[in-house]
């Protein structure tokens, strides 16, 4: 717990210990279980870390509940992740808390096993039969997994080099955490992204020769985007240009670099004509930036929020009780919740 507090706070060992006034060496001892430290002292990294006393001595594990791996950019530091790990972890011990005493929504997630199937078009297309969904497009993606069962927290990363990322309580409850700072089509097509490795990743165990990270990020473009439906927007008189791009973004709120992949994964562009609508992206800078006119808002989850709240309600909790009840100061409590 001392180390997921100080790594809450993009604390370094070294940087924790000089302000409180030990060795490195003493400080990593008390991480790894080892020794133990003095009242004062941990009464004074109470107040350094902004933590009540009583967090230190909430229950840890050596080895989080298993997770599966970030979606990201290809290099993103331990200072930046080390800080998001540790928040992430820190919801999850609070939605265990939560579910002790709560029952939590039954999750309704099945293991599809892409090699029985055949492909991944074919994942995606008995996950939108098994939930019944009316086709077309996903309108509120995040209120579909929750009303599955699934988590989702939206905070801010402290990067925008992090997309997302699925952890699982001790229950085997799935949470996916989402960056807050993306606007809601990358939010979106992230959300679909964790789904993609919770039905084909977690129930069976993959080939270390797949790249289920390819894999899941096609599972998102077939979930979102179903061949049969989409194909017929790609198959315009005047072929794909940049305006039919920024409209079929408004319909299947995804980006149109999404779109742009898509239709080039389904045969509508040469990966000569891609290369020259990429290039116009570039030219208009929107590549990195698309048009604000055709942003749209973004989807806000409810669930976690609805917990805490019968969790409240179930133990008559002042917000100040609410909030020692979870080992965190309320004025934490109310940035991360928003109570």
């Amino acid at each position: 717990m001392v180390a997921l507090a100080r790594e809450s706070r993009g604390l370094t060992q070294t940087a924790l210990a000089d302000k409180l006034g030990i060795s490195t060496s003493k400080l990593n001892y008390v991480e790894q279980g080892n020794q133990t430290l003095q009242d004062e002292i941990v009464l004074k990294m109470s107040k350094l870390l902004k933590y009540p006393v009583d967090f230190f001595y909430q229950e840890g594990e050596a080895f989080l509940p298993m997770s599966l791996s970030y979606r990201k950019r290809d290099h993103v530091s331990a200072k930046l992740l080390n800080p998001l790990e540790a928040n992430i972890n820190l919801y999850r011990l609070h939605i265990e808390t939560i579910a002790e005493k709560l029952k939590l929504n039954e999750v309704n997630i099945p293991a599809l096993d892409l090699q029985k199937l055949g492909s991944i078009e074919q994942v995606a297309k008995q996950l939108r039969k098994f939930w019944t969904m009316p086709k077309g497009t996903v309108e509120n993606f995040t209120e579909l997994l929750e009303q599955n069962g699934i988590i989702v927290v939206s905070f801010d990363f402290g990067t925008e080099r992090v997309d997302s990322r699925t952890i699982f309580t001790k229950d085997k409850q799935p949470i996916i955490f989402v960056n807050k700072l993306h606007l809601a089509d990358r939010q979106r097509f992230s959300l679909a992204y964790e789904l993609g490795h919770l039905v084909m990743h977690t129930g069976v165990l993959p080939s270390h020769k797949r790249d289920i990270s390819h894999e899941a990020n096609m599972f998102a473009a077939g979930f979102l985007m179903p061949e049969s439906e989409i194909k017929k927007d790609f198959s315009v008189k005047d072929g794909i240009t940049i305006p039919l791009l920024g409209e079929l973004k408004r319909k299947w709120k995804v980006s149109m670099i999404a779109l742009l992949y898509r239709a080039t994964d389904l045969g509508f562009l040469t990966d000569n004509q891609k290369r020259y609508l990429v290039q116009q992206f570039n030219q208009m800078k929107i590549r990195r930036r698309e048009p604000p006119e055709l942003d749209f808002p973004k989807e806000q989850p409810k669930l976690l929020r609805d917990l805490i709240t019968k969790y409240k309600t179930a133990h008559k909790f002042s917000v100040k009780e609410l909030a020692q009840s979870l080992h965190l100061e309320q004025e934490e409590f109310m940035q991360r919740y928003n109570e």
